[in-house]
């Protein structure tokens, strides 16, 4: 078991989820960096926050340090990330954050599973595809978006899900999303699909955010009118 510091957070990792990457980031406090950049950019006290791809519990930690723990919603679909994400958000003085275990998608019935590829580096695990072949698959809870959105009411989401966020723009966001913070996996998916996501955000009344976005980490805002 490995233990870094990131800003201030306290983080452990299992020894089989290490990478020399992955070493590397934390160790040079440059892990999930932007993202957690992005949070203290925008995020305000008391907003809600549901984050899509917990990781290992850096940027919920981050978000719970601002908003407080109870505000905090962070969702992961790889089983074996669970406790590692609830050992950290607890070590670091946050038992109030909601953790949640399933994949996102667009739509989901009660009860819906779907299969999910894992990765000897954490953050490349994914929902399987066509192209999936020769990893490990575990099935696991497939979570619709507009539920999770209708449920926790979040004022900024967050997300990192390695290509699934190409299936969570088809309908108009609710008008309670303020903000919007992904990280874009263009290897994955044609460039329609950002178009996709860029037109969906606007038509719900939110712009491009060029405080938070750099590189792949696209940011969005909520419009407001004079």
């Amino acid at each position: 078991m490995a233990e870094f510091e990131v800003n201030g957070v306290t983080l452990t990792v299992p020894d089989d989820f290490l990478t020399r990457r992955i070493s590397e980031k934390l160790g040079s406090g440059g892990y999930e960096g932007q993202e957690a950049d992005a949070v203290r950019r925008r995020l305000r006290p008391g907003w809600r926050v549901l984050e899509l791809g917990s990781g290992i519990g850096y940027v919920a930690s981050v978000c719970a340090g601002i908003t407080g723990a109870e505000n905090v919603v962070t969702v992961e679909a790889n089983p074996d990330m669970l406790p590692v994400v609830r050992d950290n958000l607890d070590r670091n003085g946050f038992k109030g954050t909601h953790v949640i275990h399933g994949a996102v998608g667009g739509r989901a019935e009660p009860g819906e599973t779907v299969e999910f590829e894992n990765a000897k580096a954490f953050w490349g695990a994914h929902i399987a595809t066509e192209d999936s072949a020769g990893g490990s698959f575990v099935s696991v809870p497939l979570l619709g978006i507009a539920d999770l959105l209708k449920a926790h009411r979040p004022h900024m989401v967050i997300m990192d899900i390695e290509g699934a966020e190409a299936h969570l723009f088809d309908a108009p966001w609710p008008e309670h999303v303020r903000s919007v913070v992904m990280e874009l996996h263009p290897g994955r998916y044609p460039d329609t699909v950002i178009k996709a996501i860029v037109d969906c955000l606007s038509a719900s009344g939110l712009t491009y955010d060029p405080w938070p976005s750099c590189g792949r980490i696209l940011g969005f805002r909520r419009l407001r009118h004079a």
